[in-house]
Parts: C-alpha cells; structure tokens; sequence
C-alpha cells in the first residue's frame, strides 16, 4: 500500500500521533514568544536628556522642573521635552535660554521608567542617532528566520527530520538564554539572528513533520491548529511582561523553558515518510507498527511495496513556473501575498508600541486576536472555500488599518479606543491570511514543483517580515499625529493591493491537486462546471461525474 493508505490502516489521528503532535506544537509556543519578546526587550521608552550625573526622568520638585525648563527644549508639542537635545548656555547669561544659549545634542538620556525598568535600549542609549540600531537588530532576527528556514529545511530533507529538529532546538536553546547576559550590540545582534534561525527552523521541520505524521483527512485541521499554540505563547508572553518590567530576567523567563525539549532526543521519533523515501523500508516500518499498536489497531503482514510507491516520485526545476504567462502571474501573485502576509503579520506585532496607551494592553488584545483569527479558518475554509476566506481576511485587515487615519487625525483621546480596536481588527485579517494561505498557496502549486515553490513562499515571507521593522517606524521620520497613522495605512494598503490581486488565484476547494505543470496550467475558475447537483472539476478528463472530484451542491 501507498503511505496514506498506511495511516489510514494505523490511525490518522489516534493516541499515538495526539502525542507526538502535541509535542511537536509545544516549541511553536515558545517560538511565538521569542518573536514578540522583541516589542520588550527592545521597547523605547519616552526619554530626555540628563542633566546631571544622578537625573530622573521622573520631575522630583519644583526646583528639578524649574532646571530641566531651563535646560531641555520643547519639542514641537509645548506639553513634551525634546528627547534628543540640551540648552547651551553662554557665560553672560544663564536665565533666558531662548535669547542668549544655542542648542546641541546630548550624549547621556534618562528614561521613564513606569512601563519599562529597563530595556537593551536604555542600557545601550540606543536612542537618537542611535536609534537606527533597533531596526536593524529586529531586522538581523528576522534574517536568521529566513536563514534558519532554508538550513534546518536542507539537514531534515539529507540527514532527517529529527537531526534538523534537533539542531532548531539546540539553537532555541543556548543562543536564546546568552542573550540575557550580553552587554554590547553586535554580540546581542549576533545571538538575537541566531534566535531567529532556531524559529524559522522550527517552524519549517515541525510543520513538515505533522504533515508527515498524520493521515489525508487531518492534515488541514492540524496544520492550522498548530498556528494556535504561537497564539497561546503571545499571550502567555504578555503576561510574563507585565510583571516583570526588566529586560533581562524577562528574556529568561521566555527562554529557560526550552530547555524543558532536552528530552525530545528521546521522545520524538524519525519520520516513518522519510525513512521510506531514503529507502530505510524496515525502520519506517517498525515506528508505523508501534503506532498501530499504540492506537490500537491492526496492520497487515507487507505493509509497503516501496518500489510502487516511490520510485515515481519526480520533481523539475521552480523555473519551470515561468513557461506560460499564466502560471507566471500566478507564481507571482502568490509570492508577493506571501511577502505581504508577513509583513502585515509581523508589522502589526511590532507597532503596538506606536498605537498609545497601555502597551501591555495592547499586546493582550492583538495576542486574542491571533486566537480569532487562527480559529476563523478552521471554520470557514470548509464552508467558503479557500480563496472567499482568504482574499476576505486580507481586504478587512487591509481596510481596517487603513481607517485608522481618520481617528487619529481628527478624533481626540476618547476616541483613542478606535485605533486600538481597527488595529486589532488588522491583526485578525493578518491572522486569518496567514493561517489560509499555506493550504492555498500549496493546492495551487503543482506536485512535481511544490516543495521547491512553498520554499521560495517561505523565502518571500522571510523578506517581507525583514522589511516589516522598517515600515513600522516611519512614525519616527513623518512625526505628529500623522505618523502615528502611517505605518498603519502603508501596511493596509499592502494588504489591500494583495488581497485584490489574490481574486485573479482560481478556487481550491474540492478539486485535485494539479500533479503537472500542464494540469495548473489548465487550473482555472473557468474549469469548474455545474452537472446536476454536482461542481465538477472539469480541468481534468472525465468519462462520468464519478470520476472527478464532486462537491455537493449546499442547495
């Protein structure tokens, strides 16, 4: 039999493959939490610039309010001081520092401290014209996503799964918990990129792995449930930073858990699929037979014909998308959403600090908005189909980030909560997409292509989160409340471009999966008929509507 036909002989979801999964999921938890971590160990305080060697940023008296007046000017709100400059006064008077001092940029800056203790940021004065240095290290993490990725995906596709899940884990591990103990940038750049390689390994060979480790008819509902365990980690992250306002101890507390997957050397086994892909029949064989008897059931004496299941199995090179237009645009199409999703995704996470008001707040409801959005899909892609859900979740993202304009431009303080609740209505849209578009954009692609072209999705969603970081501090270059909006708008109008151009994608629902690339050439909206009660997918010969793959009419 084929290795579907063996899962469905031992169990598509039995005891066994509950355990394993459930072990699996655990690290995207604590992935979820490494990611985020980002918004608190690198939070920007509201600063000023020192005016003694023992200043506060908090006002002691009248006589410190009276100096820091004297001292600090008003930026171009009178109510708040310049963060980045001082008064300097000439010798002949020191009481009319607008007629007789001239300003220059100061080198020591205090911080308030009611949201923050501390941050990498207030340690390192990373502030001013070193503010810079923020982005690029949530840029540097996000690069060792996109590196960890293609790493950890080489090692489990030549060595195995579990030598790559292994390594991501090592990574998870060490470079993660140093961090809490480094004292400069580059070498907290350095750990923080490794960071990002362990989650991007992660979450590529886990992933893999539970595609492999469950049957046919499980894989779209696992594969999404799995998006609901990072959810859980960012609230659980939330929080742990809310009672402990020092970057340090908090980075601890996200990252000594990992060392709780030590034991996965032990507990995880190699995957059955690709030991019967290297030709390693007789092991694959035991772990599918120790499954069936943990599940409890029954497994014939010849379990696999390896020869007629795998020796078929071909692939041909990703440029072979660009053979028609059609295919083309597709690719394309679907390359940029990738890139989009992410960036929208990751973008909305990392803003909360720029909305206003609480931030942990904040960072509490978008966390409950991963958990509406990651759920929506396992609800609606069955009734809806693939293509309404996710072109839906993008366009409401989209146009909810890009009402935020209106409140913040023309609104006051009481109606501070809109922003706060459209982008929160953003970060579900981001939640829905990016749940949606894995099982979208894999239907889409064919089989002979399909590993080679979800790689170069992964690889498109990598840059849009490296480009994320940057879009979210446009507010630092525009200013006012104009630049509260911006990063926001830009995000939505992305999402809005992207979402109108996933209508052009044709519909996944009930059909088969192109094998070749002429089938996805053939593979268009155009190519679903109505016969009867029955959609038939026409893209495909068919002697009789039993032959095809019928969707019965909801009618």
């Amino acid at each position: 039999m084929t290795y579907d036909s063996a899962l469905r002989q031992v169990g598509e979801f039995g005891r066994y493959q509950k355990r394993i999964y459930l072990l699996l999921c655990l690290p995207i938890a604590t992935c979820g939490m490494q990611v985020m971590v980002t918004v608190f160990i690198l939070g920007v305080p509201r600063h000023r610039c020192a005016i003694w060697d023992n200043d506060t940023y908090a006002v002691q008296g009248p006589a410190h309010l009276s100096l820091i007046n004297l001292s600090i000017p008003t930026a171009p709100d009178p109510l708040t001081y310049s963060q980045c400059d001082l008064y300097s006064y000439h010798s002949d008077n020191e009481s009319d520092p607008v007629d007789s001092s001239f300003v220059r940029k100061c080198s020591r800056w205090v911080y308030d401290q009611s949201d923050f203790l501390s941050t990498f940021v207030t340690e390192e004065d990373l502030v001013c014209h070193k503010k810079s240095y923020v982005t690029h290290t949530v840029m540097s993490f996000m690069a060792g996503f996109m590196v960890g990725a293609f790493v950890a995906g080489v090692v489990a596709d030549t060595l195995g799964r579990k030598k790559g899940l292994l390594m991501s884990l090592a990574l998870h591990i060490v470079p993660n918990i140093a961090v809490s103990f480094v004292g400069d940038l580059l070498t907290f750049m350095c750990l923080r990129f490794l960071s990002g390689a362990s989650v991007g390994g992660l979450l590529a060979v886990t992933f893999t792995m539970i595609m492999e480790l469950v049957g046919p008819s499980y894989r779209m509902i696992t594969g999404i449930a799995i998006e609901l365990f990072w959810a859980f980690g960012a609230i659980v992250l939330a929080l742990l930073a809310y009672l402990i306002r020092d970057w340090r101890y908090l980075n601890l507390a996200v990252s000594v858990p990992a060392l709780l997957f030590i034991p996965y050397i032990c507990l995880i086994p190699e995957s059955s699929r690709w030991l019967l892909s290297r030709g390693r029949e007789q092991e694959a064989e035991d772990i599918l037979r120790h499954a069936a008897k943990v599940n409890n059931k029954e497994l014939p004496e010849k379990l696999f014909d390896y020869e007629d299941s795998f020796e078929n199995d071909r692939c041909v090179p990703i440029w072979k998308l660009c053979v028609t237009p059609t295919l083309l645009l597709r690719s394309t199409v679907i390359f940029f959403n990738w890139m989009v999703v992410s960036m929208l995704f990751f973008g909305l996470a990392l803003n909360v600090g720029n909305l206003g008001g609480d931030i942990y707040m904040n960072f509490f409801l978008s966390s409950l908005a991963e958990v509406v959005g990651y759920s929506t899909p396992l609800l609606a892609l069955k009734c809806l189909g693939r293509k309404p859900v996710y072109v839906g979740s993008l366009l409401l993202g989209g146009a909810a980030c890009i009402l935020t304009i209106f409140p913040v431009l023309y609104g006051d303080t009481s109606v501070h909560w809109t922003v706060v609740g459209l982008s929160v209505l953003g970060k579900i849209g981001a939640s829905t997409a990016f749940a949606t578009i894995y099982l979208f954009s894999a239907e889409l692609f064919p089989t002979v292509v399909r590993n080679s072209a979800m790689g170069v999705s992964s690889l498109s969603a990598r840059i849009g989160g490296m480009i994320s970081p940057y879009i979210a501090i446009i507010n630092e270059v525009v200013g006012g409340d104009l630049g509260v909006a911006m990063p926001l708008v830009v995000f939505g109008l992305f999402a809005f471009v992207a979402g109108l151009l996933a209508l052009t994608l044709p519909e996944t629902k009930g059909r088969h999966l192109p094998e070749s690339i002429k089938d996805s050439i053939k593979y268009t909206d155009q190519t679903l008929i109505v016969r009867g009660n029955d959609i038939i997918d026409a893209s495909y010969p068919l002697t009789s509507p039993k032959e095809g793959v019928a969707v019965q009419d909801e009618k």
